[in-house]
Formats: C-alpha cells, sequence, structure tokens
C-alpha cells in the first residue's frame, strides 16, 4: 500500500522521467538519458519512501502508541510551555529515510491543540531542532491524561503533513499524516507515565508502546 500523500509525488516524478527520456531519445542527447536514469532511481525510490504498511494497534487505553517508525534518540524531562505549561517527560523518535514515514495518533482523545510553526532546517537529531525547525505541534485531551507530540522536519525534510485540526477526535493508530524524507518526532507526556522503552530502541508506528498510564 502507498501513503495517499506521496501519490501526487510518483505521478509527478513518473511524468518529469518520461518527458527527459523522450527528449533524450528524440535528439540524441546523452545528458538527458543519463538525467533520466537518474530520476528513475528517485521514481522507484519513492515507492519504497511512500510505503504504508498495515498495522494492528495494541487496545489497552493505558497505552501511547509510537506514533513514527524510527530509532529512540532521547528520553528526558523537560520543561513544556506550550501546551502543558509544565515539567513532563519526552520521548524522541529519529526517522531516516528509510523508515515508514506515515505517522499515527499515539492515543485516543480530543485533539484539543494544533500549531504549525516554520522554522529552520537543522539535523533533526539536534538538541535544538524541536524549538528551532519546522514543526507541528499536536495536543490531545484523552481518557487517562493529556498527550503532546510534535512532528519535526530535519535537514533535507521539506514538506510536514498532517490531516488534523483542534477539534478532531483521534483513533490510537489511525493515520494523520508523515513527514517527507527523513525527520523526528517528539512525544510530550506527564512525569507519571511509566516509559516501556529505551535509548537506541527501534519502534514501529502504531504498534510499540511507548508508556502506559498509571
Amino acid at each position: 500500500m502507498i501513503a495517499k500523500d506521496g501519490i501526487p509525488i510518483i505521478i509527478w516524478t513518473g511524468v518529469i522521467v518520461a518527458i527527459v527520456a523522450i527528449l533524450g531519445y528524440t535528439f540524441e542527447i546523452t545528458a538527458l538519458l543519463i538525467l533520466a536514469d537518474v530520476i528513475m532511481a528517485v521514481f522507484i525510490f519513492h515507492f519504497f519512501f511512500f510505503r504504508d504498511p498495515e498495522r494492528d494497534t495494541p487496545t489497552s487505553e493505558n497505552a501511547i502508541i509510537a506514533p513514527a517508525d524510527g530509532t529512540i534518540i532521547k528520553i528526558d524531562e523537560v520543561e513544556e510551555n506550550e501546551y502543558f505549561k509544565e515539567k513532563v517527560q519526552r520521548v524522541s523518535i529519529f526517522m531516516s529515510v528509510f523508515n515508514v514515514h506515515v505517522n499515527r495518533f499515539p492515543i485516543s482523545g480530543e485533539v484539543d491543540y494544533v500549531n504549525y510553526a516554520p522554522g529552520k532546517f537543522l539535523a533533526a537529531f539536534a538538541e535544538e531542532a524541536d524549538v528551532e525547525n519546522e514543526r507541528t505541534i499536536i495536543g490531545i485531551n484523552a481518557a487517562k491524561g493529556k498527550l503532546m507530540f510534535k512532528q519535526i522536519a530535519g535537514l533535507i525534510a521539506r514538506r510536514i503533513v498532517y490531516h488534523v485540526k483542534q477539534g478532531d477526535i483521534a483513533t490510537v493508530g489511525k493515520r494523520f499524516g508523515l513527514i517527507r524524507y527523513g525527520s523526528r518526532v517528539d512525544l510530550y507526556f506527564p512525569l507519571s507515565v511509566k516509559i516501556n522503552v529505551k535509548l537506541k530502541e527501534k519502534v514501529k508506528s502504531g504498534v510499540t508502546i511507548i508508556g502506559e498510564y498509571q
């Protein structure tokens, strides 16, 4: 299955390949033929990058599920001044270009905060990326407590996609967006939440239990 947000990119890349190849063969221009081969490689890569496998999501209402595929690069406590406005726990997931990039809701509840912030494109694993880079901040008020997460653009991630607005009802494991070409998602939740993952652990969106409300 291909993520619907990736289909237009795949189509346009395919059209460009066809045009460049036709021009190259018609006018016998070697440079255009080489360029067509390069674009063809990008076209094929997009099928891999925008893959969107089905996932079986745990149903426990206490569980916080990974919103993204990737590697845990940070587990700490921070002062969060935008949504919680207090000290909370943070778990950061880094997505390389080889990970599935479709993002899913980590819990079920009402979306009571959405904010998009333009910014820089520092490396996603940089310490200041969560406040300097382009990002989307989403807060969910769930039965067991609140949770906030950020989609954070990376060095080559130049497009954050999110299909969610304030007042929506989030369903755990349901797709809500993606980030193109490598990025990061940060989760913020109360200090009372028990964290079930560790640094450098690989996680899967919609499957891995990041933590549990107590």
